[in-house]
């Protein structure tokens, strides 16, 4: 575990600020309020304001495949190196949490611990056509994109995508080397503020909100609901690094801002379907979740894993992340485990998160699995 001194005491805000990553869950809750009438009076009318400008990634990298969800995105030094796909979570914000800014890019920590062949994925913002689109859906196409790459790769999973990738290498065995777990939330009979927040409402309440955005959770409107953005201590928390005066600073609170208000929109069936059979079943946990028409268990799976937690996660609390491990096939020597001292967004964007477990975690994708588990062989 890493020393409790890496890391600053988080402001007092910071940890309520990382809880937008519970966002569809918690405007579920506020809409139960009068729902109809709070919602028409909420809902926001067309904006006038231009169309903001995306934000540049910090890696060259280039767009490999482009399908319905996602578009994969390449960042490789070698193109016969083992490749590493990093799939983002499909939640609040988009891919760039993978590849913030310099000294805050998970892609440039593995790049530098000499992993040379990363791919992305980048989901796209669901629009009126997509709303029907469910998990199956997405899963399709990340199996179509690791075809494309060369199977096997090595998976990692932040957040909601690693539930994600949890399932998918479950249903696909042969197409994962390596499985990376990173604030992951999968067995929600751990509590947490998510899972708690999804068990008190009645599945009417989501459906309701669904239907109230014609299809879509809106990603906008949603951040407007929760309406606390990030004070600068709160910024320096995640990114684990002083921000001063001068204009380098500045520029990087300013980009984290711009980050944050440039939000996704969700598929309301995908939403349901989440919601569901992930937070309310608890299936993947219970090995009953169906994926593509196949039972995924994570009990079969046998592949080496490393499950990264945050001490001070609120969103997925170390004890829920952790409990990944006791679920899983794989040989007790062929797992890693690692906590970091941080909030649920440093664990992808944190300067001391990224120079010391993804450094370890870089290490641990190009070793011999002798070198890992005492094993003469590699996965």
């Amino acid at each position: 575990m890493a020393e409790e001194t890496r890391t600053p005491k988080p402001h007092a805000n910071a940890d309520w600020a990382q809880q937008a990553w519970l966002w569809p869950f918690e405007a579920t809750r506020l809409a139960l309020n009068a729902y109809s009438q709070w919602f028409a009076d909420q809902k926001p009318a067309p904006s006038s304001a231009p169309e903001r400008k995306p934000l540049a990634w910090t890696t060259p990298n280039a767009v490999a495949l482009q399908l319905p969800t996602m578009g994969l995105r390449e960042f490789s030094k070698a193109g016969s190196a083992q490749p590493v796909l990093v799939c983002a979570p499909y939640a609040l914000h988009g891919a760039l949490v993978a590849d913030f800014a310099p000294g805050h890019s998970l892609v440039e920590a593995l790049q530098k611990g000499g992993v040379n062949r990363i791919y992305v994925t980048d989901w796209c913002s669901a629009t009126p056509d997509m709303r029907f689109l469910s998990i199956d859906n997405y899963l399709a196409d990340l199996n179509v994109a690791i075809d494309e790459i060369g199977a096997p790769v090595d998976l990692i999973g932040l957040c909601q995508g690693g539930w994600l990738s949890l399932v998918y290498a479950a249903r696909f065995p042969d197409k994962v080397r390596r499985l990376v777990l990173a604030g992951a939330p999968v067995d929600v009979s751990t509590p947490s503020e998510l899972s708690k927040m999804v068990t008190a409402l009645p599945p009417a309440a989501f459906a309701q909100m669904v239907q109230q955005g014609e299809g879509i959770v809106s990603g906008e409107h949603m951040l407007r609901i929760w309406n606390m953005p990030f004070s600068p201590q709160d910024v320096e928390a995640v990114l684990q690094r002083k921000l001063g005066d001068g204009s380098d600073e500045a520029q990087l609170l300013e980009r984290f801002m711009c980050w944050d208000r440039a939000t996704l929109d969700l598929p309301g069936t995908y939403y349901l379907d989440v919601t569901e059979r992930i937070f309310r079943q608890n299936q993947i946990a219970k090995g009953r979740f169906v994926a593509l028409g196949r039972r995924s268990d994570p009990a079969e799976l046998r592949v080496p894993v490393f499950v990264l937690a945050g001490e001070d996660d609120i969103v997925v609390p170390r004890d829920q992340a952790l409990a990944t491990v006791r679920l899983l096939g794989t040989q007790p020597s062929w797992l890693e485990r690692a906590c970091e001292p941080c909030g649920h967004l440093s664990l992808f964007m944190g300067r001391n998160v990224l120079s010391h477990s993804w450094r370890r975690i870089a290490r641990w994708l190009q070793a011999d699995i002798g070198d890992v588990a005492g094993v003469k062989i590699r996965a």
